[in-house]
């Protein structure tokens, strides 16, 4: 691999994740208005910048081939729904000052991935993912004790967007021409749901004034800039690294949600953080070393 592939390829995951990190303070800004009206502007918003963005780079044929196997549509309107429930929940923890619980949802997504691996897909683990899983349940487990209660937001986050991935995975479709599929899905169940508040005279899709129109479309263009960043990374690094800036979203989300939004951290839910995080650190081990071996072999 050429340093200089690679240092573009840092570059370009640093700009994913620093952006994906970012969107607390984005979506923040868009606190007053309902988590469903914020996603179904930015469905229909990102679905028509990206589809600017197939025009420009002549890439509609990837998107043709996807109508004529209707096994891989089916497959992306199921992502749609998964990967829209993430947003919507993302949005009302943003919105309901629970950006602390949606970054642990999104530590535990990679170990999320390997159970899915272990029930779905049958894969088999190692011990150092048995340790990771482990430690992820005691932390989970410390959740529900200091709380008395499940960690819903968290779970909830953490299921769909590894679900998300494990279904995209199946779906040989780039990065952008599956964001505007997803998004065509979206759009019949957020026009329904406008025509629905309209009936009692609320316009989902009318803003208040300039500045909200501005987020709301600025919402759309945001969703499809990382995604393009992302795909950019890994055609010029290697997994291991690409796992290891994976943990900047939520790290950078929690750095927000203490010492920008003022969220309380209790020292119960300290510990809960620290078992994950242990849990991460043994997971990425495990998959530092089975990159090392096939790269030996």
């Amino acid at each position: 691999m050429q340093p200089k592939s690679q240092l573009a390829g840092i570059g370009f995951g640093l700009l994913a994740y620093g952006i994906w990190g970012f969107f607390p303070l984005f979506f923040r800004q868009l606190s007053h208005i309902s988590p469903m009206d914020v996603l179904s502007n930015r469905a229909v918003w990102a679905f028509v910048f990206v589809g600017i963005l197939l025009t420009l780079r002549g890439s509609w044929g990837k998107v043709l081939a996807v109508f004529c196997t209707p096994r891989q549509f089916a497959m992306l309107a199921l992502a749609a729904l998964l990967v829209g429930s993430n947003w919507l929940m993302f949005l009302w923890a943003v919105a309901h000052e629970q950006v602390v619980a949606s970054s642990l949802g999104y530590f535990l997504t990679p170990l999320v991935n390997v159970l899915l691996g272990l029930v779905v897909l049958k894969e088999k683990l190692n011990r150092l993912e048995w340790i990771s899983v482990g430690l992820a349940v005691a932390g989970l487990a410390n959740e529900v004790i200091s709380l008395g209660s499940l960690p819903w937001v968290s779970l909830f986050l953490a299921a769909t967007f590894g679900t998300y991935g494990l279904v995209r995975k199946q779906v040989p479709v780039d990065a952008l021409s599956g964001l505007w599929l997803e998004t065509l899905a979206m759009l019949p169940v957020c026009g329904i749901y406008a025509l629905w508040m309209a009936q009692s005279g609320h316009m989902v899709f009318a803003a208040q004034d300039t500045s909200t129109a501005a987020w709301l479309v600025g919402a759309g263009i945001i969703t499809a800039l990382p995604l393009m960043a992302f795909a950019a990374a890994t055609q010029r690094l290697d997994l291991a690294t690409v796992g290891m800036l994976m943990y900047i979203n939520p790290t950078m989300q929690f750095a927000t949600a203490i010492w920008i939004f003022g969220e309380p951290l209790q020292m119960a839910r300290l510990v809960s953080f620290g078992l994950i995080w242990l849990g991460l650190g043994f997971f990425s081990l495990s998959m530092w070393q089975k990159l090392h071996r096939a790269g030996a072999s």
